[in-house]
């Protein structure tokens, strides 16, 4: 049974009190907690290295998969291996993500996620993954994931990841590979560092698919001394579109890095990218002010529209 930091953390990285039809998988400590199956949404231990194997039947619509990680246990070193299979026109949502509570001195507390998607031929996925760290020990809250989609024809990704606050070291590694014509997908990243957070996020997409198409968006915040480093490449390789766009707000004295790339192997390749980091502007905050806001209101709202 889940006590109630268990429970908590749950419903940060997972929204667990709002689960809609499908399948649930929960990770705690290492060890499974609860599962749940659908007919059509097949979730399986693996049997060579910690981790599960999720099948989605072609055709699914309506259901959703939650796989949340919680780690309370400070000290606990977690590395999980998951593979979603998503059959052919299959329209499902994905919810996945690691809590760390780590309130003890016994030494840092990490998981690795490696997520790993092949995405049939029409089919449509929505994958949310969330980062959360709370606790008040010495040990730090490392989380490392690594997501790799493979999409056929016709298949579309829409990937938002989520990182606000307590998190003390994380290096994210994302790889999409769009084979299939026509195929696309949408990455969007959200991020939230303080104190002496640090935060990489290294990232590669290849367009091979003739029509391919992708969105790379990279909206951060930045305070107190804490560093981030922004790291997107995108590969055209056919004819195809991509855009990669980063914004980061700096704050204290922190520091940010964002090094978009794009590389044209194609003629009919069209890529475009732009990075853009600065302070909140004055007038922002003066006009909340007049509104009746106070400075420390004003600036809050403007970080959390940023970061909606």
């Amino acid at each position: 049974m889940l006590n109630e930091i268990q429970k908590r953390i749950l419903q940060e990285v997972a929204d667990m009190a709002a689960i809609p039809n499908g399948a649930v998988n929960i990770r705690s400590d290492g060890q499974k907690q609860y599962r749940h199956n659908t007919k059509n949404i097949e979730i399986i231990s693996k049997t060579d290295k910690d981790g599960i194997d999720i099948h989605i039947k072609p055709f699914t619509k309506g259901e959703s998969v939650h796989i949340p990680v919680v780690l309370t246990a400070s000290g606990f070193q977690d590395t999980v291996y998951n593979d979603f299979f998503i059959g052919e026109g299959a329209e499902v949502n994905i919810v996945a993500g690691c809590g760390i509570h780590n309130c003890g001195g016994c030494g840092d507390s990490q998981h690795n996620g490696i997520h790993t998607f092949y995405v049939g031929k029409n089919a449509k996925v929505s994958y949310v993954e969330k980062h959360y760290g709370e606790g008040d020990g010495q040990g730090k809250r490392i989380l490392n994931p690594q997501t790799v989609l493979y999409l056929e024809e016709g298949a579309s990704v829409n990937l938002e990841t989520v990182q606000i606050r307590g998190v003390d070291d994380t290096t994210r590694y994302t790889k999409a590979v769009l084979q299939g014509a026509n195929s696309e997908i949408v990455i969007t990243e959200k991020l939230l560092t303080h104190g002496e957070q640090k935060a990489v996020s290294d990232m590669d997409v290849f367009l091979d698919g003739e029509g391919s198409r992708t969105q790379v968006i990279s909206r951060s915040v930045a305070q107190d001394d804490s560093t981030q480093i922004f790291y997107p490449r995108v590969t055209g390789n056919q004819e195809c579109f991509g855009h990669v766009q980063c914004d980061a707000i700096i704050m204290g004295n922190a520091k940010v890095r964002a090094i978009p790339e794009i590389t044209c192997n194609h003629v009919d390749a069209s890529l475009i990218h732009e990075a853009a980091i600065g302070k909140i502007a004055g007038e922002q905050i003066l006009k909340l002010m007049t509104l009746g806001l106070s400075y420390e209101e004003a600036e809050q709202k403007i970080l959390d529209g940023f970061l909606k």
